[in-house]
């Protein structure tokens, strides 16, 4: 009989996450949801597979409380997959020259040192499973996308990627694979109600900063983007596509999921830099110099 594997998932409450484990403990896995103190956890469902993990990834106590609980179940044996979702996104908002530092350092608070914390926590369970254990991080289409307005969010995820990239270099000598996702749009929980939430993009800048952006940006960041996200994929699409690489032998550093970045991948890798910016730009209404 095949040992039951196992999956720590960072952010599980509510959403891709919550998909993520649900789907999982439905093949048989066990799996740790780490959620929030206090968070409502009624979208994870009844799954005798899941247990629910209190995590903060903000503070260093409730990682570390988190991975003796962890630790404890596992009993030894390692940690198969570690699944860091945990993120946030219309925090620290806003064209860059008027974006909050302070608001942004949430941001990375959460989105880069956040996935940092938990997995200094967890890998050495990781390390248990030489040649078997694996770890998904994940970034975002943005990476590729570079929308404006969401700089702070964008440059949280780069990190991931730099993170990601390294991970895989120093885990090679243990057998241990890693990767980063890159989602598009997705309709959860965070992208709901988006022609409201990128309105305070505008508010959470100065005056100045709308009078001189606005007449360029506004039409981007409250028209283009929200139908974009409308458009975007179900989180069934994006959770299965991700799930799917745990089929894949040998994994690349990062893969973009989603039915409308599809094209992007490609079209990233056969056009010059400057040319796949225009194509973007072009996409997004982005006004061109005329000087």
């Amino acid at each position: 009989m095949l040992e039951q594997q196992t999956v720590f998932i960072s952010g599980a409450a509510m959403g891709m996450g919550a998909l993520k484990a649900k789907t999982l403990a439905e093949r048989g896995w066990k799996v740790f949801a780490g959620v929030l103190p206090d968070a409502d956890t009624s979208e994870l469902g009844d799954n005798p597979n899941i247990l629910t993990v209190v995590q903060d990834v903000t503070s260093d106590k409730s990682v570390k409380d988190s991975a003796k609980i962890v630790a404890k179940e596992l009993d030894g044996k390692p940690l198969d997959l570690l699944i860091n979702n945990a993120g946030i996104a219309n925090v620290g908002t806003g064209v860059i020259e008027g974006a909050s530092i302070k608001n942004g350092k949430t941001m990375f608070e959460v989105n880069t040192w956040g996935m940092m914390r938990v997995t200094q926590e967890f890998l050495p369970f990781i390390r248990r499973g030489p040649g078997k254990s694996r770890i998904i991080n994940f970034a975002s289409g943005a990476v590729k996308a570079n929308p404006v307005g969401s700089g702070v969010y964008n440059m949280s995820k780069h990190a991931v990627i730099g993170l990601t990239k390294t991970l895989r270099n120093e885990l090679a000598p243990f057998g241990i694979q890693v990767t980063a996702v890159e989602p598009g749009a997705v309709k959860t929980h965070m992208t709901a109600n988006s022609r409201e939430t990128t309105k305070d993009v505008w508010k959470n800048v100065s005056k100045e900063m709308n009078d001189i952006y606005a007449p360029y940006l506004y039409e981007t960041i409250t028209d283009v983007m929200p139908t974009q996200i409308e458009n975007g994929n179900p989180p069934e699409v994006v959770v299965n596509q991700v799930l799917g690489l745990l089929d894949v032998k040998k994994w690349k550093s990062s893969y973009l999921v989603g039915k409308d970045v599809a094209v992007m991948g490609p079209l990233f890798k056969l056009l010059p830099d400057r040319l796949f910016e225009k194509m973007l730009q072009t996409a997004s209404k982005i006004p061109q110099f005329k000087g």
